[in-house]
């Protein structure tokens, strides 16, 4: 490995190579060696800049969270703008890209990972897809686009569990029916839409 390689350049050359192994294999075929030899770099390099592979994984996951953030940011934006069926459906489209959809299995499968990120409140990636959806819902809400009394909450956790299912039950690197989608979102939101106009 090159001398003087800022730790930042490191860390994305490794989260990138995790990302393509996971894009390419599967999340059971996420090891440090795979990591590494993804990445063209000596096995050690990830040790000297994690305590740990599941701290990588870790930090990982928290990497995709902050990109969340921007994401989220673009969604409340978008309230008023559009429908709120193809806002949501496009929203979850992009949530659940495929390697955001892979590190949440990750998170379901490696327990270790789970109990350090939970330490953090609640279900790492999905927590925080809820709260997205939940200040976009609000938004659209004080906008009169849906009921004044939308639980604006229990419609993001409905939306969330469905799109998973969804995305989760297709082959990997394959999307779901958008159709099948839109009536997803339609079908959960269909009460709020209708009564905001009685």
């Amino acid at each position: 490995m090159p001398t003087g390689v800022h730790l930042r350049d490191v860390r994305k050359q490794l989260f990138d190579a995790a990302e393509r192994v996971l894009l390419r294999d599967g999340p059971n075929a996420l090891t440090s060696r795979a990591v590494t030899t993804e990445a063209d770099v000596a096995k050690g390099v990830l040790h000297r800049h994690f305590a740990d592979f599941d701290d990588f994984l870790a930090d990982l996951v928290r990497d995709r969270i902050t990109r969340l953030a921007d994401q989220a940011a673009l969604l409340e934006a978008a309230a008023g703008t559009r429908t709120v069926t193809e806002n949501l459906t496009d929203a979850l489209t992009d949530l659940f890209d495929p390697v955001s959809l892979a590190l949440t299995s990750l998170i379901f499968f490696r327990d270790e990972l789970r109990t350090r990120l939970r330490k953090e409140g609640g279900l790492p990636i999905l927590t925080e897809a809820r709260a997205m959806l939940k200040a976009y819902l609000s938004a659209e809400r004080e906008q009169g686009r849906i009921a004044a009394d939308a639980e604006v909450d229990s419609l993001s956790l409905s939306l969330i569990g469905a799109a998973h299912l969804l995305f989760a039950g297709r082959r990997r690197g394959t999307l779901p029916d958008e159709k099948e989608l839109t009536t997803t979102v339609s079908t959960i939101m269909a009460d709020v839409l209708q009564r905001r106009l009685l």
